[in-house]
């Protein structure tokens, strides 16, 4: 089963080709963790502002570990965040089948 994050930020005015291009170079870096299975950057087509990633995980522990990286605190923690107007993030795991 894996583990899926889904992150929604509205970036400061003026701010969204600069946060788009740091999380391009965070998306290249995150793909080669070795519990990376997908991490893709979104843009609204209704509002530019709006950025939501995708990030898919083998566990739980793979974000945990993406977490700790020197990417993630440097691109996001501490070039991204103080970009955004609003961050929300969710973590989440698939829904078991019914029979």
């Amino acid at each position: 089963m894996t583990y899926v994050v889904v992150a929604r930020y509205r970036t400061l005015p003026g701010k969204e080709d600069e946060v788009l291009a740091l999380l391009d170079t965070m998306a290249e870096a995150s793909r080669q963790e070795p519990d990376n299975l997908q991490y893709r950057v979104h843009r609204s087509t209704e509002d530019p502002r709006t950025v939501v990633l995708y990030e898919e995980y083998e566990a739980e522990s793979g974000f945990d570990a993406h977490c700790a990286t020197d990417h993630f605190r440097d691109l996001v923690l501490g070039r991204v965040v103080p970009l955004l107007e609003h961050r929300e993030v969710l973590r989440l795991t698939p829904r078991e089948a019914r029979a």
